[in-house]
């Protein structure tokens, strides 16, 4: 560069000294000008094509997400949709939390790999000073660690052969009749949440010796648009039926966890003011016997034993709190109709949410252990046999052919008090929660949007086939 300009003072003073009679030097200066400028590489077109060419190389090689801004902290926006303000404010962002956010379809442990084996770079910015003195904007791509801060419009580049995991569309397996029954249980879907009609007898995770759980299947048949599967926000258990809420992407998941993580802390604190509460859930349950008051509240802790030698556990109430193993539990119940053959159906509240913590509170402290529940009521159910009233057991030994059957070996039909072994009768009927996909949309627009004016959701799931007919029954 020094050499042009060196070339072009010269043809300039050239220029001024020349006579009519020197034209020959100017021409001579003029043309070693253009010789120069034709054939020096730090300015030849050639060159220049080979450094852009060259810069275009090496950015394919890399896989660059979006520019780094400022995205809402799940857990603090769960604790405030909860009514909670105790949280601190949200860490920084770190490079590992930013490329799990943006690569939502890759494996968590892909990810780690990656900064472990120091694969992800960074966009770096530094400034240098010419030869001439001016200042100049170097870009430079450099190793970025896992737990590195990121400053808005950082750029964080991976491996371009994670785009081949990321482009790989793994078959899911099932048939077209499986993927419309997983579809038809929806209840509600939005951007943030979808939430579904829990079958009876599938269990909500996979495990040892299951072959088919609610959240492999909803992977493989309700992404629908998606590049995230569904994920799990909460339980039920495997023979109870009815709504599951699941979150659509990381971010509504992490928030609907923290807002069932904060309502089961608040009642766990006896703070259980009914209209603060933005999360409710409401089950039905045939029970065996009635209990003594309408309703009322259960305040009862929980603890788990091991039985059978260490084979098998139960959860049983256990009065004594300052044990670390117990648990606090409360439940609001209610009696929605009696029955003359010794059935009640009650109105289930959980405040917090513990292991078989609705079954329990039945049977131990209610003294009403719900119908179908082998495991925590099967004294009751023994004497329940022999005293089974014949009028109810029209069909004891009703057979169900493959037409009753649905898909992954699921029978809603059988099962109810009409047989003589009946199903779990307890159900998630009724659940009022936020919001989640209006308050994400409301505070990108403003982080200062009055997350009370929020209208809350209100989804409510049918009862399975053999928990209706039971119901049938016993108002006949």
């Amino acid at each position: 560069m020094s050499v042009g300009r060196h070339l072009l003072r010269r043809f300039l003073r050239s220029q001024q000294s020349a006579t009519a009679g020197s034209s020959e030097l100017v021409i001579s200066a003029l043309n070693q000008l253009r010789s120069h400028f034709s054939t020096t590489p730090e300015l030849s077109t050639g060159h220049l094509e080979n450094e852009v060419n060259s810069e275009k190389k090496k950015r394919s090689e890399w896989l660059t997400l979006p520019p780094f801004t400022k995205t809402v902290s799940a857990s603090v926006l769960g604790a405030k949709l909860a009514g909670k303000h105790h949280l601190k404010p949200a860490d920084e962002t770190t490079a590992l939390k930013w490329v799990v956010r943006c690569c939502p379809e890759l494996p968590r442990s892909l990810v780690q790999k990656l900064f472990r084996l120091r694969q992800v770079r960074r966009e770096s910015h530094s400034i240098e000073v010419s030869e001439d003195g001016c200042q100049v904007q170097k870009v430079q791509l450099k190793r970025v660690g896992a737990k590195d801060s990121l400053n808005i419009g950082d750029r964080i580049f991976l491996p371009n052969s994670v785009r081949e995991f990321s482009e790989e569309k793994k078959e899911n397996g099932y048939t077209e009749e499986e993927v419309k029954f997983m579809q038809s249980l929806e209840l509600y879907k939005d951007s943030a949440i979808i939430v579904l009609n829990k079958p009876p007898g599938m269990p909500v995770q996979g495990g040892i010796g299951i072959k088919w759980s609610l959240d492999e299947l909803a992977a493989a048949c309700l992404c629908f648009d998606y590049p995230e599967p569904p994920r799990l926000v909460h339980r039920l258990d495997r023979d109870s039926s009815g709504i599951l809420v699941m979150g659509r992407t990381q971010m509504s998941a992490a928030i609907l966890h923290s807002i069932f993580r904060e309502e089961t802390i608040s009642s766990s604190k006896h703070d259980v003011d009914n209209e603060k509460r933005i999360l409710r859930k409401r089950y039905w349950a045939l029970v065996i016997g009635s209990p003594r008051c309408p309703k009322g509240m259960i305040t009862a802790p929980l603890r788990k034993v091991v039985v059978d030698d260490g084979k098998s556990d139960r959860i049983t109430v256990f009065d004594d709190t300052k044990i670390l193993s117990s648990q606090c539990a409360i439940t609001e119940y209610r009696v929605i109709k009696t029955s003359t053959h010794g059935y009640t159906w009650l109105e289930l509240s959980p405040l917090t949410g513990r292991k078989h913590q609705l079954r329990v509170h039945c049977a131990e402290v209610l003294g009403t252990p719900i119908v179908g529940d082998y495991k925590y009521g099967w004294q009751a159910h023994r004497k329940w046999q022999q005293l089974l009233d014949s009028d109810l057991m029209k069909n004891p030994s009703e057979k169900f052919t493959k037409e009753n059957m649905l898909p992954f070996g699921l029978n809603m039909d059988g099962g109810s008090i009409s047989e003589k072994n009946p199903r779990l009768h307890l159900h998630c009927r009724e659940m009022i929660l936020p919001n989640v996909s209006q308050a994400l949309e409301s505070m990108q627009l403003s982080t200062d949007y009055d997350l009370l004016k929020l209208k809350s959701l209100e989804v409510v799931a049918p009862l399975p086939s053999y928990m209706q007919k039971s119901w049938d029954i016993l108002n006949s």
